[in-house]
């Protein structure tokens, strides 16, 4: 299966990317495709909801987001739609030079327009909310004031940033809230902010997500509903014309992407995603695709590298329901990789531990000789053995150490309350110990 991924341009909007996602087992999943043997993928949409209508305006005034809601419903279609709460608190503050990132404010950004604040996000347009709940679309979060995590240095250098974890959280905890007393809706995904993941004093978007019991909603393909061209047409085209090269070079190509939109304007005070939005579906649905929520997405299909049939895929599923951290931070099963003690702590206790990570990194308190505390695995570990599942030497843990057969008889002995027989092996891995699992929890 093919990596496919859009160049970003000067916007950040590099969702494709990879080359950053840490190869390590993890509570937070980087979700940006997956494997599937049928022609279904997913869309989602940034920066509303917004009341403004399209620009230039073909469809008499309607908000924009009720008409994206509409074009999707009208080819069975349903999106993921990434909003955030009130664009209103970053005043003071001044526009940037129209055409670039700054197009919306200099400081912070302003949707869906500067000084248009209240025509836009979940706060301002509870009616959209409901709108896109009842034509049976997702929604997820693009944090309240879609201020950035924490400061970048390469584009956004100058731009006011979130000061800590803790400020992180309590913005992400307030647009779930609202949703929450406003519709009894679980938000479930989360994207950063201009896909910005660093956080002051060493900690990302995985520590904020796993606080909130999020995943990383990530994408694999960029719509191009954000940078401007010579003109609305050239912007129109730019939507669709990739994906009908790329479908033309192969028609599978596309299956299990996630595809990133705007549900606002571009650079250029432009909505492309508009006129551009119906020509992406009809290529699709005329090459036999399916559009669905990523939930729906996930239901299928958890994991980027397994089909959910394999026998792997099934056993790693019954494990991930279970609670279990079972998949690397880019959502990877990677079923013939050796199983190290630090991944088989991570795997039963991550969740458990996530708080416990936090306290670990700022205390600066190392649990182990042989594990420092921004060790990923740390925290799991200690869990691990104050459980009895798992046993230290020394002060040492040997995190990097393959699992031993006695070490898994012990490990499933204390967390399964069953025991598996002793193998002979001199390292299992990942797939096999998937299995191993779910014979037992069958028994």
């Amino acid at each position: 299966m093919p990596f496919v991924k859009k160049a970003a341009g000067p916007a950040g909007r590099d969702h494709g990317r990879k080359e950053k996602t840490a190869v390590q087992l993890s509570p937070v999943r980087r979700i940006d495709r997956v494997a599937v043997q049928e022609r279904i993928c997913a869309m989602t949409f940034d920066d509303g909801p917004c009341r403004l209508p399209a620009s230039p305006d073909h469809f008499r005034g309607r908000p924009l987001t009720q008409v994206l809601a509409e074009i999707l419903e009208r080819y069975g279609a349903r999106g993921t739609f990434n909003v955030v709460g009130d664009t209103s608190g970053g005043y003071p503050d001044k526009l940037g030079k129209p055409g670039s990132p700054f197009w919306n404010g200099a400081a912070c950004d302003h949707f869906p327009a500067f000084r248009q604040d209240d025509q836009g996000g979940a706060v301002h347009c509870p009616e959209l909310i409901s709108r896109l709940l009842a034509g049976g679309h997702e929604i997820a979060s693009h944090s309240y004031t879609h201020l950035m995590f924490g400061r970048t240095s390469l584009l956004y250098s100058s731009r006011k940033c979130q000061p800590s974890l803790e400020a992180v959280v309590a913005d992400l905890r307030r647009l779930h809230k609202t949703l929450e007393d406003g519709w009894g809706y679980p938000l479930r995904l989360s994207r950063p902010p201009r896909c910005v993941d660093v956080i002051k004093n060493g900690f990302t978007s995985y520590d904020a997500f796993a606080l909130m019991g999020y995943q990383y909603l990530a994408a694999s393909f960029d719509g191009a509903g954000c940078l401007p061209q010579s003109n609305y047409q050239a912007e129109v085209e730019a939507a669709w014309r990739p994906m009908e090269r790329l479908l033309l070079e192969d028609p599978d190509a596309f299956r299990g992407q996630i595809i990133t939109q705007q549900d606002g304007f571009n650079m250029a005070c432009r909505t492309p995603v508009a006129d551009g939005l119906e020509n992406q579906l009809r290529l699709l649905t005329d090459h036999g695709y399916k559009v669905v929520t990523v939930s729906e997405l996930l239901e299928r299909a958890p994991f980027r590298d397994v089909m959910a049939e394999s026998r792997e895929g099934r056993a790693a599923r019954r494990l991930l329901r279970l609670g279990w951290c079972v998949a690397f931070q880019d959502n990877t099963l990677r079923p013939d990789t050796v199983l190290t003690r630090g991944e088989l702590a991570m795997m039963a206790f991550g969740w458990e531990t996530v708080r416990r990570r936090i306290e670990m990194v700022r205390s600066g308190r190392a649990p182990f000789r042989d594990m420092g505390p921004r060790d990923p695995y740390a925290a799991a570990a200690a869990r691990a053995m104050e459980t009895g599942a798992m046993s230290a030497v020394n002060g040492r843990f040997r995190p990097e150490d393959p699992v031993s057969p006695a070490e898994a008889a012990q490990f499933c002995a204390v967390r399964l309350g069953r025991t598996p027989p002793l193998g002979t092996w001199d390292h299992i891995t990942h797939g096999e110990f998937f299995t191993l699992i779910a014979e037992l929890l069958e028994k």
